[in-house]
């Protein structure tokens, strides 16, 4: 005689299998990566300007300075002048900066010691913020750069993007200055600078516009090597624009006098300031570009 199944078998048996289907999904789930665990462990410098405007994580110094003029930069006072204004609820993701500087230059600024990843060998890194303007409507006659970092000035050691001054449309530009003793030989003026040995990528219809986020990227790699192997990777909206390669990238700075500038000569917002330890690969940038939230979704505040 075959015994027939008591009922509790048959249920023990489906919860044996459900437990072992969760385990499953469970042990599936944890195996899969957090696409953002690799950013959140190459940031080092993030200013959201939401709600305040010093960065919400530094390795460094954390407080926005601003300053008279360039020459005068280190004679910095906290906070923001009256030329920019922290504009509520106006950003990218929440609160972002609006500079109007048609009525008086001024220099606004982070400390960049610590902040950036700076190498005196084999350094790279990653710029990332974004920006709302109508370049040929908003700026003021001149260059324009809505970012600049360096311990000398914009054509000796300097990282920095910039808007061109006398195309229509205005030309963005992503540039890459090693030290002018190393870059510019034999010494030029820069008017006699071949544009095609300028240190720059160079873009000629770039899509920004009033009313309208562009997110701007640079990824720089094997700069302080003594070789003729630096590389910038330059990068609007998640895709690459250009590259610039092939040259020696020696940048030697004084820490203590270089500086994170942020909109100068500039008129429109700035928003979500980022800076990585590293260059970033394309599907990193394209993840960074896609945050729900920006940088902040990383999950990082305080300085260290």
């Amino acid at each position: 005689m075959v015994r027939s199944s008591h009922p509790s078998d048959h249920w023990s048996t489906v919860f044996l299998i459900t437990c072992a289907a969760l385990s499953f999904l469970a042990a599936e789930c944890t195996a899969q990566p957090d696409i953002k665990t690799p950013l959140r462990e190459a940031i080092r410098f993030h200013a959201s300007f939401d709600g305040h405007v010093d960065a919400d994580f530094a390795l460094g110094d954390s407080i926005l300075y601003h300053a008279p003029s360039w020459d005068d930069r280190m004679q910095r006072t906290a906070g923001l002048p009256e030329e920019v204004t922290h504009i509520r609820n106006g950003g990218r993701y929440g609160d972002a900066l609006e500079f109007d500087v048609r009525r008086e230059p001024v220099i606004i600024l982070f400390d960049a010691k610590r902040n950036v990843a700076y190498r005196d060998s084999t350094w790279s890194g990653t710029i990332s913020f974004w920006l709302s303007l109508n370049p040929d409507e908003d700026l003021s006659p001149g260059f324009s750069d809505p970012l600049l970092i360096t311990s000398r000035n914009w054509n000796d050691a300097a990282l920095f993007v910039d808007f061109t001054r006398d195309d229509s449309p205005r030309h963005f530009r992503f540039a890459a200055f090693a030290d002018e003793e190393v870059w510019n030989q034999p010494p030029r003026e820069w008017d006699d600078v071949a544009i095609s040995e300028r240190p720059m990528i160079e873009v000629d219809n770039p899509p920004f516009d009033r009313g309208r986020w562009t997110h701007v990227v640079m990824t720089f790699e094997q700069f302080n090597t003594g070789q003729e192997n630096g590389k910038l990777t330059a990068y609007l909206d998640g895709e690459i624009i250009g590259t610039l390669e092939g040259r020696e990238q020696t940048f030697t700075w004084d820490l203590d006098e270089a500086i994170i500038a942020i909109g100068l000569n500039y008129v429109g917002r700035f928003d979500d300031l980022a800076l990585f330890d590293r260059a970033l690969t394309h599907s990193e940038i394209e993840t960074l570009y896609q945050l729900d939230g920006g940088a902040a979704a990383l999950g990082l505040s305080g300085t260290q």
